[in-house]
């Protein structure tokens, strides 16, 4: 491994080659040797400063990678423009890594991919390329849209392909002309007009659905079975955009010959492709894959023979869980192992998808990790893998105010092997969510394969009993055998846990009975990172008030230039805080003191932070969400009770596209928005208990402000000042598994009036470990506290109408005794809440480790 010293950089920069224009020859510090190159580029977990690209828009995503041609090939997009853009381009990576952007980029919002074998060019974005690294653009005045997917094409598969956009505009190109036939008209475009944006007939962006099909906001398309294949996965029609049991996006196919499109689903699908890949199926009797969503869980679709068979998984993640389908950029199948295996990315977690699902080879796919970030394509080149991510956009796409200067976006580099170690295996869903069954009838087979703590919560709301059969599938070979059966009694509810060494790959349930809101919700894994390193975070400071350290305010600057700017304080031991200054680093990651007292005024005023968006009692941290219904968080370290003489640190802050970090009491979260649920759909990351005060998203990095003064931290992490008086971490979000798992202590209840029947306010039990609930109270009486669970979060944003609390444990406590219950090994809900049955003041203090 090379080593070149912060001191010994020197930048440098080329002129024009290639075609395009040379952003940057880096030779930076040699903290990772790039193996396929001769120089030496600057990693930081995996991020690259020098490749981040960034635009003039509202956000700026990465909407497809590809190795092609000796090179990488990437397409960045801005949210809304179908006629292209001066600021988007076409990316070319050298194997060195040097990043050009072409001369012949066009911009847009482009997120499709496709490798013609015929022709031997890429087409990605609007561009042809060829084997030759020859790029010829398609105009927007031909084809307008934001062009989502390509496919091959139904009867002239050697001579033309594909081209689909958001708003369902359908265009067929010959591949050695790209002249362009138009078979749907793009909804940007008002009937009966050209199309060109000087057109008196263009409309402008069209946030609607188009005239062919339910929902709107397309994705994925893929030939396979004779028949083209669409995705869209938004909802259009009004109605509340909280209520997830609604209709939204649709999955829809073509025969090419008919007007009419065939709906296949009407709900929320992404990805449509096969073993084809990126190239396209090599017959037609070659299986077609989809995926997408619903409230219940994930869904996973296949079609051979021209039928149709649906499978479930469960989500790692509630923030993609939007109507408008506006949060899951797009979600991938593709083969990027090293020993061919497919990647599959949905709703937060990485599954090793099975190449040859198909037939009576239903293996179930595996999960390998949560994660944090979002991307829009992924692939493999040079041995390693590379995400096409979207981190810091300029709109917040909400109310909030951003705090970003330019929108911006890096590719991220990791090995398969190393997938793992991110976040642990952790998610829900299940095939019935307060729905009516039928007796006998199976329901969706459900992933049960390669997660631990395997629970399963059921309930119905009916006059009598229903039993319930589980059965399993351990091969993926259809053949079912049944493994137990659970009996719920009238209006019930169960738990039940499998064994660990129980080894399957899905699992079904078949009633005795019909009847009307059933429920089967699993809930796998554990929250929380694989590894625990805390030497990564070695730099900052711990929670103690006596240590000292600098703080800040962090933001990336705009205006095109690159650097993220930094408002410093240092405290002292007394913890008394004093301004250090105002500074910025570079891609170059050197930090510099620079005087330039109206950005820093500038960066003080906008960036500064407010009072906290929750507050803390004796028993908990207490968190309001858009509606004012009040959520209790575990605490952190008692040191954050107060504000220090800084003030208070940031709480709130996006660092990946439409979703917040939320930093509350030495805990961070993972925070949804509103429309994808908000604060009741919130999970814990990881217990950090350091002095954060700020944190963002730049060059694809996450950099966090609150390090130690004075120490000695060579890692590739920290970032010291050329005055020696403050400093940085840098890594990328996926770190911060590694700070350490979830915990923390607290309740809803700590010396509180309590009144009999009434329920406490939530508290969170998603995304812990162990659980221990500790209850007592004041009275001279017994006093019988009832523990009732939310297991199942998607029906939360309607209202009670769902019965979404069942009840879990009756635990009567004696007069002037506590007592301690330990929830069983693995045991998982979403939010916790306690009723006493008669008036005293009561305590219930949960001990999360």
């Amino acid at each position: 491994m090379e080593e070149i010293s912060r001191k010994d950089f020197i930048k440098t920069t080329s002129l024009v080659m290639g075609g395009g224009i040379m952003l940057s020859s880096l030779p930076i510090k040699g903290l990772d040797k790039w193996d396929n190159g001769k120089k030496t580029c600057l990693n930081i977990s995996g991020r690259y400063p020098h490749l981040a690209m960034f635009n003039h828009g509202g956000e700026c995503g990465i909407g497809a990678v590809v190795p092609w041609a000796d090179r990488l090939w990437a397409v960045t997009y801005s949210p809304h423009h179908p006629y292209g853009n001066d600021h988007d381009g076409l990316y070319e990576i050298t194997q060195n890594l040097d990043i050009i952007k072409r001369k012949e980029s066009i911009g847009g919002t482009p997120a499709n991919r496709m490798i013609h074998r015929e022709s031997n060019q890429l087409f990605i974005g609007p561009y042809a390329i060829d084997k030759d690294r020859n790029v010829r653009p398609i105009p927007y005045d031909k084809m307008p849209g934001r062009p989502t997917a390509n496919a091959r094409h139904l009867t002239q598969p050697a001579d033309k392909i594909y081209y689909m956009t958001m708003e369902e505009g359908m265009y067929e190109i010959d591949v050695k002309t790209l002249e362009v036939n138009t078979l749907y008209r793009d909804q940007n475009v008002a009937p009966g007009q050209s199309g060109q944006q000087d057109d008196p007939g263009y409309t402008g962006y069209r946030s609607m659905g188009g005239e062919r099909l339910p929902g709107y906001h397309g994705k994925g398309g893929y030939t396979g079975q004779g028949h083209v294949i669409y995705a869209n996965n938004g909802r259009i029609g009004g109605g509340d955009m909280t209520d997830f049991t609604l209709p939204s996006g649709c999955l829809a196919s073509w025969d090419g010959e008919d007007e009419e499109w065939q709906v296949i689903e009407n709900r929320q699908f992404t990805e449509v492709t096969g073993p084809g890949g990126i190239y396209g199926n090599m017959n037609e009797e070659d299986p077609l894959w989809s995926l997408g969503w619903d409230y219940r869980s994930l869904i996973l679709k296949i079609c051979e023979d021209g039928e149709w068979d649906t499978f479930r998984l469960p989500k790692g993640d509630y923030s993609y869980e939007g109507l408008h389908g506006w949060h899951t950029e797009w979600p991938r199948i593709r083969q990027v192992g090293p020993d061919g295996q497919y990647l599959m990315n949905h709703h937060g977690m990485w599954f090793e998808f099975f190449g040859d699902f198909s037939g009576n080879n239903y293996r179930a796919p595996a999960p390998i990790a949560s994660h944090l970030k979002i991307s829009g394509d992924f692939a493999r080149w040079n041995d390693k893998l590379v995400f096409a991510c979207d981190d810091a956009a300029l709109s917040t796409f909400g109310e909030w105010e951003s705090l970003v200067g330019q929108s911006q976006s890096n590719l991220w580099f990791t090995k398969w092997e190393d997938l793992k170690n991110n976040g642990r295996p952790y998610g829900f869903g299940g095939p019935w969510l307060h729905d009516s069954i039928e007796a006998g009838t199976p329901s969706d087979s459900y992933s049960f394969k390669g997660f631990s703590n395997r629970q399963l919560h059921i309930s119905h709301k009916n006059r009598y009993g229903i039993s319930f059969a589980v059965e399993i599938d351990r091969r993926g070979s259809g053949n079912w055998e049944k493994l137990t059966e659970i009996n719920i009694p009238p209006f019930g509810y169960v738990h039940h846990s499998f064994s660990e060494g129980l080894e399957a790959e899905w699992i079904r349930l078949i009633p005795n009975k019909g009847g009307k809101y059933v429920t089967a919700y699993f809930h796998f894994g554990t929250g929380g990172g694989v590894i625990h390193n805390p030497d990564l975070f070695q730099a900052l400071a711990p929670a103690a008030p006596d240590v000292p350290r600098n703080v800040g305010l962090v933001r990336p600057r705009g205006e095109d230039r690159g650097t993220l700017e930094f408002a410093a304080w240092t405290v002292n031991s007394k913890n008394q805080a004093k301004e250090a200054g105002y500074y910025e680093i570079g891609e170059d990651m050197n930090l510099h003191r620079v005087k330039d007292p109206q950005a820093h005024k500038k960066l003080k005023e906008e960036a500064g932070i407010d009072t906290p968006e929750f507050t803390v009692d004796l028993a908990s941290v207490i968190v309001k969400d858009q509606n004012g219904r009040p959520y209790r968080l575990p605490k952190g370290d008692s040191a954050f009770d107060s504000a220090t003489d800084f003030g208070w640190p940031r709480n709130r802050r996006e660092v990946v596209t439409e979703r917040d970090l939320f930093n509350a009491h030495g805990i961070l979260y993972y925070l949804p928005r509103p429309n994808s649920g908000g604060i009741a759909h919130i999970k814990p990351i990881t217990t950090h208990n350091k002095r954060i005060t700020d944190f963002c998203s730049w060059r694809g990095m996450l950099v966090l402000a609150g390090c130690q003064n004075n120490i000695s931290d060579e890692s590739e992490h920290f970032f010291k000042s050329d005055d020696d008086k403050v400093g940085l971490w840098a890594g990328d979000v996926d770190d911060l598994w590694k700070l350490g798992k979830p915990t923390g202590i607290g309740g809803p209840w700590k010396n509180a009036k309590v009144y009999a029947g009434n329920p406490s306010e939530p508290y969170l039990m998603t995304g812990f470990d162990e659980k221990i609930l500790t209850l007592s109270h004041d009275i001279d009486s017994p006093v019988r506290f009832d523990i009732e669970i939310d297991f199942a979060m998607n029906v939360d944003m309607v209202g009670d109408d769902y019965n979404r609390w069942h009840k879990f444990k009756k635990i009567t406590v004696e007069p002037g005794q506590s007592k301690e219950f330990k929830f069983p090994k693995g045991f998982s809900a979403h939010w916790v809440r306690l009723k006493a049955n008669k008036e005293c003041r009561a305590s219930a203090i949960f001990i999360y480790n």
